[in-house]
C-alpha cells in the first residue's frame, strides 16, 4: 500500500474576460487591464496498492486524472515518480507505474463474489495525509448502485469501516489479508466519514486493471439490448412468478443479441450461470465479458424458459453504430478533448468533445459551429466523452430543439446555442 501525491497545473480563463467588451462593464469597472488567463497549481493525495513486482499500482481515477506530476511514497519512505498507464472513469479506476530497482512486494486479491454481508473487513489508507491508517468494520451491503453517475458501471460494496478523504484508492481487506475492494467514495453531509463508505469489488477492479495494463484502455463487451428492471407490476403483466430479472425493451438491429435470437419482451434471468437481479447487474456482467466469448443466457419468453448462446461483441462496435447516427442527426464528427486543449481553455481534463468535421448542410453548421469548436453540455447534461454524446442523443427525438453549451475555439468563450436536430 502506497501514498500518492499528485500535482495538477492548469491555465484558467479570467472570469471577467468574457465581459471586457461590454460597455456597462467598462463604464463601472474602468476596463481593467488584466491577463486573459492565469496559471494555478492544485495538489491532491490518495492511496494505491502495488499489484505486481514490476511496480504497477492500482488506485482511483479521481486521484490521478489530469495530474501533471505523480509521486509515490512507499512505507519505507522511498519516493518514486510515477507515470500514468491508463484510466477508466466509468469505474473510477486507474493504473500508474513506478520503476523500482528491485522487485516489490504486492497485494493478493480475493474473490469479491464470495463476500457476505456482516463479514469483518479492514480499510487501509492515508486519510487527510495520516499515513498507514487502519480502520475496521463490516460489509453493510452488496451490489449498491446509483451512488454516483448512473451511466457508470457501479456495483459497490458498502462498509462502515471509516473511510475519509485520502483513503481513495486504498484496499478494503478481508481477515485473510486479501483485497476484496478498492475504497472509492463516501456518503456524507459533513465531508467526513458518517458510517457509509463504498468500495469497488476486487473482481471488477482486477479485470479493469489488467485491461489498462495490457491495452491502456478498457475493452468492454456489448450485447445490443435496451433493458429495464422486472418490477412487480411488469412481472404481473408478463404473467411470471420470477420476481427478479431484466426485461428486454428493445434489440439493436444486427447486434449480438439480435443474431442470438433475443427478442423484445424477453426476460433475462441468468447470464453465464449467474442470476440476474436487475438491468444494472446484467449490464455490468456483459461489460466484464471478454469480447468474442460465447455466453449462455437463460430467458423467459411467454412463460417458458429458454437457453440461448450469444457471441459477445465490442462496445467499440456499438459506438461506431451510434456515431454514424450522430453524423446524420447533428451533422458533425467528434473526438475526445486532449489535456492540452483542456489547459488552453481552462477546463478540467476530459471535459467536452471536439468537432473534427462539419457537414456544410448540417444542423450545427447552420448555427455557426466550426471544426475545433467544443461541445460541453447538451440539455444540461455534461458531455465528457464521445459515448456521453451518443447516449444523450439516443434519448432525443428527431425534430427536437436542444440546448448546447459550446466553446468557440477562436476566442475561448463559451455560450448556449439552441439547435433543432434531425
Amino acid at each position: 500500500m502506497v501514498h500518492i501525491n499528485v500535482i495538477r497545473r492548469e491555465e484558467v480563463i479570467v472570469p471577467f474576460f468574457p465581459f471586457e467588451d461590454d460597455p456597462f462593464f467598462r463604464f463601472f469597472f474602468g476596463a481593467p487591464q488584466m491577463p486573459r488567463k492565469f496559471r494555478r497549481e492544485l495538489r491532491g493525495l490518495g492511496t494505491g496498492m502495488i499489484m505486481d513486482e514490476k511496480g504497477h499500482i492500482l488506485t482511483n481515477n479521481h486521484v490521478v486524472a489530469g495530474a501533471t506530476e505523480i509521486e509515490v511514497l512507499m512505507a519505507d519512505r522511498r519516493r518514486f515518480p510515477a507515470k500514468l498507464i491508463g484510466t477508466d472513469p466509468k469505474t473510477d479506476l486507474a493504473v500508474i507505474k513506478i520503476s523500482p530497482n528491485n522487485p516489490l512486494p504486492y497485494v493478493k486479491f480475493g474473490d469479491s463474489d464470495k463476500v457476505e454481508v456482516g463479514q469483518w473487513v479492514v480499510a487501509i489508507g492515508h486519510p487527510r495525509g495520516l499515513d498507514q491508517t487502519v480502520t475496521k468494520g463490516i460489509i453493510s451491503a452488496k451490489n449498491r448502485r446509483g451512488i454516483m453517475d448512473p451511466s457508470t458501471y457501479q456495483d459497490f460494496l458498502q462498509t462502515d469501516a471509516a473511510i475519509n478523504p485520502g483513503n481513495s484508492g486504498g484496499p478494503l481487506l478481508n481477515l485473510y489479508g486479501e483485497v476484496i475492494g478498492v475504497n472509492a467514495a463516501i456518503v456524507s453531509q459533513s465531508g467526513g466519514f458518517e458510517g457509509i463508505g463504498f468500495a469497488i469489488p476486487s473482481n471488477m477492479a482486477l479485470y479493469i486493471a489488467r485491461q489498462l495494463i495490457k491495452y491502456g484502455k478498457v475493452m468492454r463487451g456489448w450485447l445490443g439490448v435496451s433493458l429495464q428492471d422486472l418490477t412487480p407490476e411488469l412481472a404481473k403483466a408478463f404473467k411470471v412468478e420470477q420476481g427478479r430479472g431484466a426485461v428486454v425493451a428493445d434489440v439493436v438491429k444486427d447486434s449480438p443479441a439480435s443474431k442470438a435470437g433475443i427478442k423484445r419482451g424477453d426476460i433475462i434471468i441468468s447470464y453465464r450461470g449467474k442470476p440476474i437481479t436487475d438491468a444494472s447487474r446484467l449490464r455490468n456482467e456483459v461489460a466484464l465479458t471478454p469480447i468474442g466469448e460465447k455466453a449462455e443466457i437463460r430467458i423467459i419468453r411467454k412463460g417458458k424458459i429458454y437457453t440461448l448462446s450469444v457471441k459477445i461483441g465490442s462496445q467499440d462496435q456499438a459506438l461506431k453504430m451510434k456515431l454514424s447516427s450522430l453524423k446524420g442527426r447533428l451533422g458533425v464528427e467528434v473526438r475526445p478533448s486532449t489535456q492540452e486543449e483542456a489547459r488552453r481553455f481552462g477546463l478540467r481534463p476530459g471535459t467536452g468533445v471536439v468537432i473534427i468535421w462539419v457537414d456544410p448542410k448540417g444542423p450545427l453548421e447552420r448555427v455557426g459551429f466550426e471544426v475545433d469548436d467544443m461541445i460541453l453540455e447538451i440539455n444540461g447534461r455534461a458531455i465528457n466523452s464521445v459515448e456521453d454524446l451518443a447516449q444523450v442523443m439516443e434519448k432525443i427525438r428527431p425534430g427536437s430543439r436542444i440546448r448546447i453549451l459550446a466553446l468557440d475555439h477562436r476566442s475561448g468563450r463559451s455560450g448556449y446555442i439552441q439547435v433543432v436536430v434531425g
